[in-house]
């Protein structure tokens, strides 16, 4: 995978936190911190991505089914004891 080199410009504010990160033993250095930070982001848009997915499916499966809850606890019990 290639790299490539970015210029970017951070608050005082946060590049001490940054810097905190590192001193914390979180990150190696400035680079590190930033990609871990893109990484989560991706995951997150992934995952909310799914859960809109799975709304629309839930939206457009039909009105909703009355839901037995006794009914429910007893098919619970009798699979898993």
């Amino acid at each position: 995978m290639g790299t490539v080199r970015k210029t970017i410009t951070l608050t005082d504010q946060q590049d001490d936190w940054i810097k905190a990160q590192i001193e914390a033993g979180h990150y190696t250095n400035d680079s590190e911190y930033i990609r871990d930070l893109i990484r989560r982001e991706q995951e997150r848009r992934t995952d909310i991505e799914a859960i809109r997915a799975a709304l629309i499916e839930g939206e457009a499966s039909g009105e909703p089914k009355a839901f037995d809850v006794a009914a429910f606890k007893q098919r619970m019990l009798a699979v898993h004891g």
